[in-house]
């Protein structure tokens, strides 16, 4: 069993294409997971994700802040305890358009995804 508080693990700067964007992996393959990632979201105001698709799936869940989820059928507001499901293929962004951060969970099948 991994136990930790999320501030525990270090932060980085997601890829290329996003602004104000710092990412945890939580739970990953360096801890035994073997099917599924866990990944902290934190999104600055103005800040946001690349505009992108993979072939794998996510689940995501807002923590706090207020956002929108941006897809093939527009712009969708979030806000805490909003939950959103990124289906294989789908393009898709999230942007924090408030002033106070945008937090959340994204989990990602392994060994699929890249993970850090």
């Amino acid at each position: 069993m991994v136990v930790r508080h999320f501030t525990d693990v270090p932060g980085t700067m997601v890829e290329e294409g996003a602004e104000g964007v710092k990412i945890r992996w939580v739970i990953s393959q360096d801890d035994g997971a073997p099917n599924f990632a866990m990944r902290h979201f934190t999104i600055s105001p103005a800040g946001h994700t690349p505009h992108h698709a993979h072939e794998w799936e996510h689940e995501v869940f807002i923590l706090s802040g207020a956002g929108k989820a941006v897809g093939p059928d527009g712009e969708t507001r979030l806000k805490t305890g909003t939950v959103v499901f990124v289906a294989p293929n789908e393009e898709h962004h999230f942007e924090n358009d408030t002033d106070l951060p945008l937090a959340f969970l994204c989990l990602v099948p392994l060994p699929k995804c890249c993970c850090g």
